[in-house]
């Protein structure tokens, strides 16, 4: 299913707002660029539209939007103040306050951990994660599992950019469908 021909003019639209940056931040790096995209009042306002146009077509049932550090935050708060719904920040190993639940997962070259806080988490809670960017899906596939470990329903993730080079898909859990709006080799 598609969300049709006026869904795609805006995506485009938004694609001309995000700018790259060669060799940023190291030699041999293309960097994608969110940020230039909504310092743009309307390019913003674009943004939010299309990402909780998103939500309701793909995600109806969404009880909750999981902010994942630290851009997926820009968009977890204003989406769900929209729609009336939980706005949940997963952040790294002690970042939040109160008892929380973590989930420790492997990187490249070490490990790393991303928490969420306890009370902010009920059994079946139906939660769409949301970023910026997948790249190798690696931190996006934690935040389910730790979503996942924590009692809730994760319907789905939502992000912004999809960089495809990096085959960031094959790291996700294969029942949790992602969904990109912007897809970059």
């Amino acid at each position: 299913m598609t969300m049709g021909t006026e869904y795609e003019k805006k995506i485009a639209e938004l694609e001309k707002k995000i700018k790259n940056f060669p060799n940023f931040p190291k030699q041999g790096i293309l960097f994608w660029d969110i940020f230039s995209a909504i310092s743009d009042g309307a390019a913003c306002k674009l943004l939010q539209g299309l990402l909780i146009e998103t939500i309701h077509y793909k995600y109806p049932d969404v009880e909750a939007v999981v902010g994942l550090e630290s851009r997926g935050f820009l968009f977890s708060f204003s989406i769900a103040a929209e729609m009336g719904i939980g706005c949940l920040p997963v952040r790294k190993k002690g970042k939040l306050p109160g008892e929380v639940i973590s989930y420790k997962y492997d990187l490249e070259y070490g490990s790393d951990t991303l928490e969420i806080q306890k009370n902010s988490m009920k059994p079946g809670l139906k939660c769409v994660i949301i970023d910026d960017l997948i790249a190798t899906g690696g931190s996006l596939n934690a935040a389910i599992q730790l979503l996942q470990n924590s009692g809730a329903e994760v319907l789905g993730c939502l992000v912004i950019i999809e960089l495809e080079s990096l085959n960031g898909r094959k790291n996700i859990s294969k029942n949790i469908p992602v969904h990109s709006m912007i897809k970059y080799d």
